[in-house]
């Protein structure tokens, strides 16, 4: 399956130089301290940032092949902008010209992310992205984890990202996926709960061909889990057996509200969308530096309220 890449323009500060220029000057210098950074990481689901049909408020219509409305465009750049996380992972974000265009518009009203990736995977509407400040180490697009499913195999829809960073000398990886809704195809499965576990399973078992928390590798698992904390399919990024795989932060909005999803038609708020820590990762969570948006246009940009972390890396104060 064809994987699509936004390749990043070269840095601004080494254009005009060769790399044997910038070989010299690191000679001259010499080797400088590392020092402590801290990384903002976000995730948000924008609400079906695509082509289809929609309900349109404004035009008071129905509209057939439609894309996101601009109004909840500009209010998902201004959600984006309130934050500015310097990673984001997100979810229902269309095929890569809509990540090149949420992108383009966001660099046009200062806040700048040179890197991205969409992953195109089983779901050919709705994707999972990652849009940075900061350079990729590594893309790995996985599509092929499967699962057992009524007799058959079936993959995880809209796959699983994974994204390699170094920061401050540290290597860290953001997995970001975005399990199956609630929504159901067969009446012997309600809510589509055994689909999302068997996502779910297989998710968190390639994650862990990946990394070994026992070891402190560094990562982060981001995304929209479709399932409150204390379920089976959320379970099984917490723990496998006796191994603690990640943590929850536990965010809260300003007024200590957790919930980041509003299902309108059934009046319903829930917690569903996570970013789970790494116990190495853990440690680097700057304490109290952690929330759930909650300031004007989140109810105009998505159904999803965008969660955010601040993590530091390198040395630490003791």
């Amino acid at each position: 399956m064809i994987q699509h890449v936004i390749r990043p323009a070269r840095p601004a500060r080494y254009r005009g130089l060769s790399l044997l220029v910038i070989a010299s000057l690191a000679m001259c210098l010499g080797a400088s301290p590392v020092r402590a950074e801290v990384v903002r990481i976000a995730t948000y689901n924008v609400e079906n940032y695509l082509v289809m049909d929609r309900w349109v408020d404004e035009q008071n219509r129905w509209r057939p092949d439609y894309p996101k409305p601009e109004s909840e465009k500009a209010a998902v750049r201004r959600v984006i902008r309130a934050v500015a996380p310097d990673v984001i992972a997100l979810q229902e974000m269309g095929a890569p010209p809509f990540l090149k265009e949420l992108q383009r518009d966001l660099r046009r009203e200062g806040l700048d992310y040179p890197y991205g990736y969409v992953l195109e995977a089983y779901d050919e509407v709705r994707h999972v992205a990652v849009l940075s400040r900061l350079p990729f180490r590594g893309v790995v697009a996985h599509t092929d984890p499967d699962f057992p499913y009524f007799g058959e195999r079936k993959p995880i829809k809209r796959g699983l990202l994974e994204v390699g960073f170094e920061t401050a000398g540290e290597p860290w990886t953001l997995f970001t996926g975005h399990l199956k809704s609630k929504w159901t195809e067969r009446d012997d499965d309600p809510q589509a709960e055994r689909r999302r576990v068997g996502e779910a399973t297989a998710a968190r078992n390639r994650i862990l061909e990946r990394v070994v928390p026992d070891a402190g590798d560094l990562f982060v698992i981001a995304g929209d889990l479709n399932d409150t904390r204390d379920t089976p399919a959320v379970r099984r990024f917490l723990r496998r057996g006796d191994v603690t795989i990640s943590v929850p932060v536990d965010a809260a909005d300003s007024r200590g509200h957790l919930w980041t999803q509003h299902w309108e038609r059934q009046h319903l708020y829930s917690r569903i969308d996570y970013i789970l820590t790494s116990p190495g990762m853990r440690e680097r969570l700057v304490p109290g530096a952690f929330g759930v948006y909650d300031g004007p246009d989140y109810r105009i940009a998505s159904d999803h309220r965008l969660v955010w972390a601040d993590l530091r890396f390198g040395p630490r104060e003791d």
